[in-house]
């Protein structure tokens, strides 16, 4: 058991760690999403006057194209970190690459060996964690979570196991989730493990619709050197369903020994029958104490989740302005497309909540919330019930499919509950905002995100329809998932047109910018043209297009974005929205870019892989851009 005195010792340990970091973070992005998952640079090298010098200064590629895999997705989500001239990154396939930084060549490869004959349930790793502290084995170490569960210690020097760290230099995560069959693939860990100190914070990602009874959604902290845990903490109550994970990326502020993370909805996602009440601390910010693992603060964000509206993105931990006084905070973006701001001491809201009246479910053993938090700061995406005028096609038969469809569904506006004659859900499950998150600067209170604004319709089935329904084909091109346990079969699927085209209007994509002190949005423009997605004699219209991934902003007050299912790294200005330069590149970059120093030179880092859920191009590659 903890004494006080470990404890005063412990945070102690944190404040000076964070007070050490603080020259670091001045210059380098040691972490997922930089300092406080800001994903800003203060770095000024790079500006508005001098875009058209800063081309390509080299290019590494992985080798990680997904060969092999019988049942996973590919995707290329990694945002690199940098140590000593090097960048540590990871791929969908689970091997940790390290990169020379100014040069582009490969130091060393550690390949985690996941099996290549499973299914998986995710595609994604989107980096590492790097750890320093007293070892005799491994001073350095780089931190990996796999799509199988385990956590592996890597020397960062010379990419070996910490054979100190657990067995063999790994550990096991899915030990205490419940006794689940398959859990390999199932069960992983997507995101970084945050750093506290000498302690690893570990979330999880689930496959979330296949059963009431899915993994526990834990988070537990390890000791970074030995791998022994130092508590649990479970968002849910002891024989309540399961998952309400954490997916995302987490942040920790040091100084006050805080942990902060994004919860997901419990299971399954579109029927919450067996789960009655809001199920406190699912789709939730947290605040967890790094010493202990108790709940700080809580805020939750979705009551009674049926719409698969995970928070999907990393707390952004930065200074917010208001009423007069400077505020440490919390700024969180949701799939609902909304923005929320929390004290980050106590977890009070910034910009006022408040809790507003949202249709009622018609679906027999549903019992949806009937109110859900809007936050005060204007909302990114449309909210609104969707009209037969909304139809969009490029041809008269195409519109009028899709005019049918809105007609015949139940179309309510935002928090529709799911139905059993098929929903709009507007945003749809894939957001408003998703991983990518939103980027912060702080000096001139500017937060921008992009988001999706492409509906989805999710139907729930009874389960003695289903096999007479596949028969006849009418589930063919949806996502169909068994939620075991429950009445209901789920099928979902984008809101599409018979040509492959969204079925409402554009612009499906968009680029945000909230003022924060004024609390409005200061601009919005679409994101991405349709020339990588349409046939090709279709004109190449800067429509917005779906996109997953996310900005940097640089202090000179640029914002350098890939994200959209095209084959682009763009450049906005961050006051205006103009867009000020672009790449074209292999494959889309559906990642969030980094940037770095090295002898005085700027350069900017993104990875470039496509994502095989939207069907993309798919790539390998990681592209370093420097000034001319």
């Amino acid at each position: 058991m903890m004494t006080l005195k470990n404890t005063l010792f412990s945070l102690i340990l944190l404040a000076l760690a964070g007070s050490a970091a603080t020259n670091i973070h001045a210059q380098q992005w040691d972490r997922y999403g930089g300092p406080g998952g800001q994903q800003f640079t203060p770095l000024t090298d790079i500006s508005r006057d001098n875009l058209s010098r800063l081309s390509l200064a080299w290019t590494y590629r992985t080798g990680d194209l997904n060969a092999g895999f019988d049942y996973k997705g590919h995707s290329f989500q990694a945002n690199p970190m940098i140590w000593r001239e090097t960048l540590y990154l990871s791929t969908s396939a689970n091997e940790v690459l390290a990169v020379d930084a100014e040069t582009g060549e490969e130091r060393w490869r550690f390949d985690a060996g996941i099996p290549r004959d499973i299914p998986y349930s995710e595609s994604a790793s989107r980096g590492v964690s790097i750890w320093h502290g007293e070892s005799a084995t491994c001073p350095h170490r780089i931190f990996l979570g796999t799509l199988t569960g385990y956590v592996h210690a890597l020397n960062a020097e010379t990419g070996e196991p910490c054979a100190d760290f657990g067995v063999g230099g790994r550990v096991d995560m899915r030990t205490g989730v419940g006794d689940h069959d398959n859990l390999a693939g199932y069960y992983g860990i997507t995101s970084p493990p945050a750093v506290a100190g000498d302690a690893l914070i570990v979330g999880s990602a689930i496959g979330d619709n296949r059963e009431v009874s899915s993994p526990r959604g834990i988070v537990r902290s390890l000791d970074a050197r030995s791998g022994t845990v130092n508590w649990v903490w479970d968002p849910l109550p002891v024989g309540f369903a399961g998952s309400a994970n954490v997916w995302a990326p987490m942040s920790v502020d040091v100084e006050r020994g805080l942990a902060f993370l994004s919860t997901s909805s419990p299971s399954p996602d579109f029927y919450g029958g067996e789960r009655p009440g809001d199920n406190r601390y699912a789709n939730s910010v947290v605040a967890l104490a790094v010493a202990s693992g108790d709940v700080v603060w809580h805020q939750q964000l979705v009551h009674h989740d049926i719409w698969d509206y995970d928070l999907p993105a990393q707390p952004v931990l930065t200074t917010l302005e208001h009423n007069g006084q400077e505020l440490d905070a919390v700024v969180v973006v949701t799939k609902t497309g909304m923005m929320y701001t929390f004290n980050r001491a106590n977890g009070a809201p910034i910009h006022p909540i408040v809790e507003r009246s949202v249709p009622a479910s018609d679906v027999p053993g549903e019992q949806a919330w009937p109110t859900q938090p809007f936050s005060s700061l204007p909302p990114l995406v449309e909210h609104r019930a969707l009209t037969e005028d909304d139809a969009f096609g490029i041809a008269w038969f195409d519109r009028r499919s899709c005019q049918r469809i809105i007609r015949e569904s139940r179309n309510e506006g935002i928090f529709t509950p799911p139905s059993l004659q098929g929903t709009l859900l507007y945003p749809s499950y894939a957001g408003g905002s998703n991983w990518g998150g939103v980027a912060v600067d702080a000096q001139r209170q500017i937060a921008v995100a992009n988001v999706n604004q492409v509906p989805a319709i999710v139907r729930l089935i009874p389960r003695e329809e289903l096999a007479a329904l596949r028969s006849r084909g009418d589930l063919d091109g949806w996502q169909v998932s068994s939620q075991s346990g429950t009445p209901y079969v789920m099928a979902r699927r984008i809101f599409m047109s018979p040509l492959g085209l969204p079925c409402t209007r554009p612009p499906w994509g968009k680029l945000v910018a909230m003022d924060l002190r004024a609390s409005e949005i200061l601009w919005d423009v679409p994101l991405g043209t349709i020339r990588d997605l349409a046939p090709a004699p279709v004109p190449n219209f800067a429509w917005g297009v779906p996109n997953m991934g996310g900005p940097l902003i640089t202090a000179s007050g640029l914002i350098v974005i890939g994200a959209a299912a095209e084959h682009s790294l763009r450049i906005f200005d961050l006051m205006t929205g103009e867009q000020l330069w672009e790449y074209r590149l292999p494959a889309p970059a559906m990642a969030t870019p980094m940037s770095y120093e090295l002898d005085g030179v700027q350069y900017i880092a993104v990875a470039v892989g496509g994502h095989g859920q939207l069907d993309t191009v798919m790539g390998d590659y990681v592209m370093a851009f420097r000034l001319e």
